[in-house]
């Protein structure tokens, strides 16, 4: 018997491969022997060569995307050599589109598969299985020649490349459910698929040059998504372009989560804000926080680039939406900004992340163009000016608008976003600087260019250090509001922990030994604030809990109690009681 192997090469270990696991399920319906493995950008190439060829497979799949095709050439540059007699396909976006290029490129590959995947490999696995002449388990609809294999490009026996006619789209309700197999569920995000296809044209997107939407059946998604409830999955990502095109479909998922909620399960959602009524706010209002969170893409707020994108957005509906959603405090979003497009220059995009900035998303994520092959910017940047990465992730290096150099100033918008706004652990200080920049694009533009100039990008930072560095830079910018902000660093460090240490930033509370263990005493004694640490007496709850006093910040006293027993479900922050009326100040 042919032993097939489809092998995934995932970014992370907690990622799974919704592809591989789709296509093994499909095929193993129709009693093909396939076998799955997975491994990561992260292991050593050696690993993985020798986990594949333990398997000795007579034929290896490989599922190809933008951050694991280069490792995945140099894994079948060498495997060809030590498993001579095994065929070797892709099939993913990373080869579709030039089939042809990439078996002229690489000569252990034997054939590619275009597009949708699920029939063609089962086609491809049945011809491999029935050409030794055993179909003692096969039950497959037809027993195909590999010339009647609809999207394929492969070398026939002469070594001659041949492109059989491309395949139509199935239905996705044939699609057989891909994770009735995994085993361990404990440590790994799911993703999952309720549709295929998208309505909208964005130029960047692959999807775009799909249009044929189609749905899964509802009945067969709550079946399946019960079994992910009742394995407590920690994270399911649905993979549709855009999850709510489609009401009636969006509503009812949405109301099954809400009625078979585990209590841990996260489900996240990509939408289209401006999209969202009236009764599925409502719906989402309802929600246990942290069951559901929503990825909305702005991508860019400036109207002409809006427009040569070929995305329809209402940007004032979107605000409203995200506020209105932020409201119930149940529901983390996470909004993008994509910086490279048409007619964006540096200005026009800082324009565009104080527009989304505004609305205080849990997430603020500031990409950067890639350039992705079949897609109509792809094919239209030369009208632009534009230059990218060679390499993958065929990021936009220039365009017309944006110089290199500006890109590079953006690279380090980005990453301070990403430490001091998206880590959600200088909440107080991001809050103080709002009061000093019209933009926040500015603040984080300056303490990047801080960062850049005293050489602490190359260095690897403790989150006390980041802090400090932070203090440093506003230090040079507002010294008379110095003290201000030291304690409010102060707050933001005991939010997230009860630092045994104190940072180096923080005042001495030496003084305020005897009040605050009056403090605790006394709580002992009435459990007001803290009734869920009955059974613990004032010492114990003193080292269980904080107590900040602060002078600067109201410019007169302030005592402040974290509880870490109880935490805000989307910033993971402790419970902060204000307790000055509490202590005892004579």
């Amino acid at each position: 018997m042919k032993r097939i192997l489809l092998a995934a090469v995932n970014a992370k270990y907690i990622h799974s491969n919704l592809a591989v696991y789709s296509l093994r399920a499909y095929a193993r319906k129709r009693g093909l022997p396939v076998e799955l493995a997975e491994y990561t950008i992260n292991q050593s190439k050696d690993e993985v060569m020798k986990g594949i060829f333990q398997y000795k497979p007579d034929v290896l799949c490989f599922s190809c995307y933008i951050w694991n095709i280069s490792f995945i050439r140099e894994l079948i540059a060498d495997l060809h050599k030590v498993l001579p007699g095994t065929d070797i396909w892709v099939g993913g976006p990373e080869v579709s589109y030039d089939a042809v290029k990439v078996l002229e490129e690489n000569s252990g590959i034997s054939g590619v598969m275009r597009g949708e995947g699920e029939k063609t490999f089962a086609e491809l696995a049945a011809w491999f299985v029935l050409r030794e002449g055993d179909s003692s388990t096969c039950n497959v609809d037809k027993h195909p020649e590999i010339r009647e294999i609809l999207g394929i490009t492969y070398r026939d026996e002469q070594g001659q490349i041949q492109m059989n006619p491309d395949r139509e789209i199935m239905d996705l309700s044939e699609a057989p459910f891909p994770y009735e197999e995994l085993q361990d569920f404990e440590h790994r995000i799911i993703y999952y698929e309720s549709s295929r296809g998208c309505p909208f044209s964005c130029s960047y997107c692959l999807s775009s040059i799909d249009k044929r939407l189609r749905f899964r059946n509802l009945e067969l998604v709550k079946k399946e998504l019960q079994f992910l409830i009742d394995q407590k999955v920690p994270q399911v990502k649905f993979v549709d372009r855009t999850f709510n095109c489609k009401k009636e479909h969006a509503m009812e998922i949405w109301q099954f989560l809400l009625e078979s909620d585990n209590g841990v399960t996260n489900f996240h959602f990509e939408i289209a804000a401006d999209l969202i009524t009236e009764e599925e706010l409502d719906l989402l209002a309802k929600m246990r926080p942290g069951l559901v969170q929503l990825e909305i893409g702005v991508q860019s707020t400036n109207l002409e680039t809006l427009e040569a994108i070929k995305r329809k957005m209402d940007f004032e509906k979107v605000g409203e939406i995200v506020q209105r959603i932020q409201k119930s405090h149940n529901i983390h979003q996470h909004l993008d900004l994509i910086a490279g497009l048409p007619y964006e220059d540096y200005e026009s995009f800082s324009k565009s992340f104080r527009d989304v900035y505004r609305l205080h998303p849990q997430q603020l994520q500031l990409g950067f163009l890639k350039v992705l092959k079949g897609s109509y910017m792809e094919a239209h940047l030369e009208e632009y000016g534009g230059v990218y990465q060679d390499k993958e992730p065929y990021e936009i290096l220039a365009t017309r608008w944006l110089p290199y150099e500006d890109v590079l100033r953006l690279k380090l918008v980005e990453e301070m976003v990403e430490v001091y706004y998206n880590s959600g652990q200088f909440q107080n200080l991001m809050k103080a600087m709002e009061e000093n920049y019209s933009n926040m694009f500015q603040f984080f533009a300056g303490l990047g260019a801080y960062y850049e100039e005293r050489g602490y990008l190359k260095l690897s930072h403790t989150r006390i250090r980041r802090y400090e560095i932070l203090l440093g830079f506003l230090e040079e910018k507002f010294p008379e509001e110095i003290q201000k902000y030291r304690e409010l660093a102060v707050l933001d460090v005991y939010a997230r922990e009860n630092a045994k240490s104190r940072p180096s930033f923080a005042a001495d509370l030496g003084e305020y030994k005897d009040r605050r263990r009056k403090f605790f005493r006394q709580e002992e004694e009435t459990r007001e604030l803290l009734p869920s640490y009955e059974g613990y007496d004032w010492k114990q709850m003193m080292k269980m809990t904080h107590v900040e006093i602060l002078s600067a910040v109201s410019k007169e006293r302030k005592a402040v109690l974290f509880d870490y027993k109880v935490r805000d479900p989307l910033t993971g922050s402790a419970r902060q009681i204000d307790v000055t009326d509490c202590m005892d100040w004579n």
